[in-house]
């Protein structure tokens, strides 16, 4: 039981600062303010599902695509704190994940849930790279650590589906500035992770014994 509340801890804590709900927000209301309280209750239910599955599905594979690639932990430490460090860059300096082109597809497109909700805004390469991190520690071997991070993820992805079915009120509250600054304070701390995460993996590889 011990091991199993503490990989919920574990997952939770690693995962919320990279997949920020709360930056989510502006977008999500952006996407879904021309809907009806049905249409954005049904976008924040998928758009959560979607995460929660992307997130478990990565947890479970990601050993075999290690192993399959011959990618080494340290490797992935390094490659993973390299994305992050990108995601709290973005976060800091208020750049949007989203391309041009995929901001006009997005005019038409009726169903948001999946693309760009859940991928990349909430669920992106950051996240994916800790989830797949999570599994290859020496102490993970047990099918207890496996449902902790499961239920860790679900969790996590409860507090998307809260957070958005209050986005609009949430937006109001904060503004777009409050926001703004709420994702910019998360950008640094999530920035300081990822020096974390890549001196992890430097010490795996021995570059800095």
């Amino acid at each position: 039981m011990e091991h199993y509340l503490q990989s919920i801890t574990i997952a939770f804590l690693a995962l919320f600062p990279l997949v920020n709900p709360v930056g989510a927000v502006p977008l999500f209301c952006t996407l879904t303010s021309s809907g009806t309280p049905e249409y954005r209750k049904r976008m924040a239910f998928k758009t959560a599902l979607n995460v929660v599955i992307i997130l478990i599905a990565f947890l479970f594979m990601g050993k075999l695509l290690l192993d399959f690639f011959g990618i080494s932990l340290p490797v992935l430490k390094i490659a993973g704190g390299l994305i992050v460090a990108h995601t709290a860059w973005e976060m800091v300096t208020s750049k949007s994940k989203l391309t041009n082109e995929e901001t006009s597809e997005l005019e038409s497109k009726e169903d948001v849930s999946f693309t760009p909700m859940a991928m990349p805004m909430l669920s992106g390469p950051g996240s994916i790279g800790i989830v797949i991190g999570l599994t290859q520690e020496k102490t993970v071997s047990s099918f207890t650590y496996y449902l902790g991070f499961s239920t860790g993820i679900i969790i996590l992805g409860l507090v998307v589906y809260l957070l958005l079915i209050i986005s609009l009120k949430l937006f109001k509250i904060m503004g777009k500035t409050g926001i703004g600054v709420m994702s910019r304070i998360m950008g640094f701390f999530i920035l300081a992770i990822a020096v974390e995460i890549i001196y992890e993996g430097l010490i795996g590889l021995k570059f800095l014994n």
